[in-house]
């Protein structure tokens, strides 16, 4: 068989990522007339057509997108062989770049980055804060080496999983019940800015007014209220945790946070914390291109997520 050469199997990737020639070459950083050229020439090589050219974009024929599948898996083999080739040279170097939501970033962020700098200090370490979908992507493009990220119960249902992606869990984080304390004593909380040791229902808190999170945060809001048999009013919506708490403690409403949330955040006097439904939790995932774990550097990088996933453990903050 002809060589496959490594370039082509990116080209077919941003393509297919891109959806047109014109996109691919741009993320490539290349003009559209050499990435058009590279694949006319790989065609009549292989003997395989490989992109469809349409009014709208170009999209991969079955042929593309097999070799497409195989481009991330490339990419780790070489970066790999690079990376050993430099240890047997004597050197200890190399780079992670490491996206993460930003409830991670103030609790396992920081203990992986402090860990890495100790057991891997010749590797440059970089760190982008996204939410999981945009994590994913950039993980796909081939811009981070190591994504955590998050999912809900039911998150799955409906989708198709990337086959050049591997996914390991790290542990539960389960989600509080932020209110003023005014309308949570009667849900069992213990006082101002302490945790509550009864499991509220969300039901109890349906005629409230309701802070919302991220686009996935909310939608798990407003599935968990529906079970509960309640629409929830959400009046507010901010990511910042502690601007949840602020909003709160104003009584301008309650909200559901996660416990990585609430770990760094200051809990003031005139909010309580209260456990809800541990199936509400979410579960928190790290998740790398398939055959990345060779390369020395996101080796050190998992075993430095796995590390911190200790943090995932214990009781809400309060």
């Amino acid at each position: 068989m002809d060589e496959i050469d490594p370039q082509l199997l990116r080209v077919l990737r941003a393509v297919a990522d891109g959806g047109s020639i014109t996109r691919a070459a741009t993320a490539l950083g290349s003009s559209q007339p050499a990435v058009s050229q590279l694949v006319a020439r790989a065609e009549q090589r292989l003997g395989h057509a490989l992109v469809l050219r349409g009014g709208r974009g170009a999209t991969l024929t079955h042929a593309g997108q097999v070799l497409a599948d195989h481009a991330l898996h490339v990419q780790a083999a070489l970066t790999a062989a690079r990376e050993d080739l430099d240890a047997v040279g004597g050197l200890t170097r190399g780079r992670v770049r490491l996206a993460g939501f930003p409830s991670a970033s103030s609790a396992l962020v920081p203990a992986v980055l402090a860990r890495m700098a100790t057991t891997a200090p010749g590797v440059t370490t970089s760190y982008v804060e996204v939410e999981p979908p945009e994590a994913l992507d950039l993980l796909r493009g081939g811009e981070v080496d190591v994504a955590l990220t998050f999912t809900y119960v039911g998150d799955e249902v409906g989708t198709t999983p990337d086959p050049g992606l591997v996914t390991r869990a790290l542990g539960r984080d389960p989600l509080a019940l932020v209110t003023p304390v005014k309308d949570s004593r009667s849900a069992g909380s213990v006082g101002a800015g302490a945790v509550g040791s009864a499991v509220v229902d969300l039901a109890s808190h349906h005629d409230a007014r309701w802070i919302g999170g991220c686009p996935r945060c909310r939608g798990h809001l407003l599935a968990s209220c529906a079970s509960a048999g309640f629409t929830p009013d959400i009046v507010l919506e901010t990511d910042n945790a502690a601007a949840v708490v602020g909003l709160v403690a104003a009584g301008l409403g309650v909200a559901l946070l996660p416990r990585l949330a609430l770990a760094t955040t200051v809990i003031p006097a005139g909010v309580a914390i209260d456990p809800v439904d541990d199936e509400l939790a979410r579960r928190v995932e790290v998740v790398v291109a398939r055959g990345a774990d060779r390369v020395p550097s996101v080796r050190a990088a998992l075993d430095a997520v796995r590390s911190a996933a200790h943090l995932l453990e214990g009781p809400l903050p309060g």
